[in-house]
C-alpha cells in the first residue's frame, strides 16, 4: 500500500523486530508500532494493533520466528513449544494464524535461521495470493457495478492488497467505473474507519452506510454484488467472518445479489468439517459500550455510548453457511463453496 507517497506492508520484520501499522489509531493517525519480542507481537495481535486474517497470520509467523531467536540453546525446544501455544492463544478464530505458526514452528525445530526464512516466505506468499485474488475477482466485476463490503479485508487485513478489496482495486486500476458501499461494521467500525480510509487513499468513489441498511439498499437494486473476506473456511464451505456477514448473505439470497467470499487457500481449515467446528471469539464488552473518535479539538477520545450500567454481548464473528455463498475467490480461481470443490482445490496446493 502507498501512504503519503511511501510504500508500506501492513506488517514486516527487520533484525527480529516486527513493525506493524497501528490500526487502532486509524484513520485519525498513521503510526508504526514496534514489537521487539514475541510477547510484544502477541500483544499486538491480541489488542488488534494488527487484525485481519492474513496480517494476523504473518504477524504470528514473525512472532514464532522471534521466539526461536530469543530461545536459549539449553532450553530451546521447551521455549519454542511454550511460545507456540502462547501465540496460538492470542486469537482463536483466524485460521491463518495457526497455519503460519505451525509452519514457522516446524522450521524452528530445524534452526533459528530456517524459522526466519519461513516467516518471510509466508508474508511474501500472502502478498502474491492477495494480488492474484484481485485479478481473479476482477473478472466478476462489470463496469458500473455497485459493490457492498463488510468489515475490512483490504491492505490492512493482509500483508498487502487484501482479499475482498483486492478485486476492487484491480477493477479501479483497469479503468472500470465502480462504486463501493462500505458497511460501518459495528462495534469496532473496521468498515467506517479502515475500509473507507483505504478507498479514499485509492480515490475510489464510496460511501459509508449503517450496518442495518443492507436490506434497503438491495431492495432498491443499488447493489450489484457483495464481496467479503474470511477468517476461516470449513471443509464444507461454511465461512467464519466478521459478525454481521451472515445477515448480509441471507439478504443477498433474498434479493438475488451475488455474494462472494475472497480468501487465500491457507484460510481453509480441512480439520473443521463444518462451520459448527469453528471457534467463535467473544471479545470484551467495552468494544460495544464505548466508541473512540476525535473531538472538535482533534483529540482522540473514548466515550461511553450506551446506557450506563448495562452489559453487552460481543461475538466477533459469525458463520455463513455454504448455501448462501455464490463462490469463493482464491488465488487458484473461483470455486464453489462445497466440500468436493474445496478438497479438489486444496489438493492442488
Amino acid at each position: 500500500m502507498k501512504v503519503k507517497g511511501k510504500e508500506y506492508r501492513t506488517v514486516w520484520m527487520e533484525r527480529c523486530v516486527v513493525y506493524l501499522i497501528e490500526q487502532n489509531l486509524l484513520p485519525f493517525e498513521f503510526r508504526i508500532f514496534q514489537a521487539k519480542t514475541y510477547k510484544e507481537t502477541c500483544e499486538a495481535i491480541r489488542t488488534m494493533i494488527v487484525r485481519g486474517a492474513g496480517a494476523i497470520g504473518a504477524a504470528a509467523g514473525y512472532a514464532m520466528a522471534q521466539a526461536a531467536n530469543e530461545a536459549k540453546q539449553e532450553t530451546y525446544n521447551e521455549f519454542i513449544s511454550s511460545a507456540k501455544t502462547e501465540i496460538e492463544n492470542t486469537r482463536p478464530t483466524a485460521q491463518n494464524l495457526f497455519y503460519a505458526v505451525e509452519r514457522v514452528y516446524q522450521a524452528a525445530c530445524i534452526s533459528k535461521e530456517r524459522a526466519l526464512i519461513e516467516a518471510e516466505k509466508i508474508a511474501d506468499e500472502d502478498v502474491a495470493a492477495s494480488r492474484t485474488i484481485g485479478e481473479k475477482g476482477n473478472e466478476l466485476i462489470k463496469d458500473g457495478y455497485n459493490i457492498l463490503t463488510h468489515c475490512n479485508a483490504g491492505w490492512l487485513a493482509f500483508v498487502d492488497y487484501g482479499t475482498a478489496l483486492s478485486p476492487v482495486y484491480t477493477a479501479n486500476r483497469s479503468g472500470k467505473n465502480i462504486f463501493v458501499y462500505v458497511d460501518e461494521t459495528r462495534p469496532r467500525g473496521q468498515g467506517a474507519r479502515l475500509t473507507a480510509w483505504e478507498l479514499k487513499n485509492e480515490n475510489i468513489p464510496h460511501v459509508i452506510v449503517p450496518d442495518n441498511a443492507g436490506a434497503f439498499l438491495m431492495s432498491q437494486k443499488k447493489i450489484n454484488m457483495i464481496i467479503v473476506g474470511a477468517d476461516r473456511i470449513a471443509r464444507n464451505g461454511d465461512v467464519a467472518n466478521k459478525i454481521g456477514t451472515f445477515e448480509k448473505a441471507v439478504l443477498a439470497k433474498e434479493f438475488n445479489v451475488p455474494f462472494y467470499v475472497a480468501a487465500p487457500l491457507s484460510t481453509i481449515d480441512m480439520n473443521c468439517l463444518t462451520g459448527n467446528d469453528i471457534p467463535i471469539e467473544h471479545r470484551n464488552e467495552n468494544e460495544v459500550l464505548y466508541q473512540t473518535g476525535i473531538d472538535k479539538n482533534g483529540k482522540l477520545r473514548e466515550i461511553l455510548v450506551c446506557s450506563p450500567g448495562s452489559g453487552a454481548l460481543n461475538p466477533a464473528f459469525d458463520i455463513t453457511p455454504a448455501k448462501y455463498i455464490s463462490g469463493i475467490i482464491t488465488e487458484k480461481g473461483i470455486i464453489t463453496a462445497s466440500e468436493k470443490n474445496i478438497i479438489s482445490f486444496k489438493a492442488k496446493e
